[in-house]
């Protein structure tokens, strides 16, 4: 899995970057076919905006974003948000098989 963290308008520092990159190194855990994990910080007009796109296998992107004054607490709510957007995902995959055949057993009552 690779993880970049880049800026736009921001100088980030390393303690930005390993924080960002040991929070999201947990995402994988909600969802196996995690590839890439991309994080976009920038900065205008006195607030942060953190932007998290995380790519997986046989799916389109999965992006949050936030804005605020402290990128660390944007940082854990995105990784929040993002945790249960691939553990929906996930659940919406492992049901899927097993919806069909639900069907068919409550409509043959």
């Amino acid at each position: 899995m690779q993880i970049s963290v880049t800026g736009r308008h921001v100088e980030v520092t390393e303690q930005v970057k390993d924080y960002a990159r040991e929070k999201v190194s947990k995402l994988p855990r909600f969802f196996d076919r995690v590839q890439a994990i991309d994080i976009v910080l920038n900065h205008d007009s006195g607030d942060f905006s953190v932007e998290i796109i995380v790519r997986v296998d046989r799916a389109d992107p999965f992006i949050a974003r936030e804005s605020g004054p402290d990128t660390f607490a944007l940082i854990d709510t995105l990784t929040d948000k993002l945790g249960r957007q691939l553990r929906r995902h996930k659940e919406r995959l492992r049901n899927r098989k097993g919806l069909a055949d639900k069907t068919e057993f409550f409509e043959a009552e």
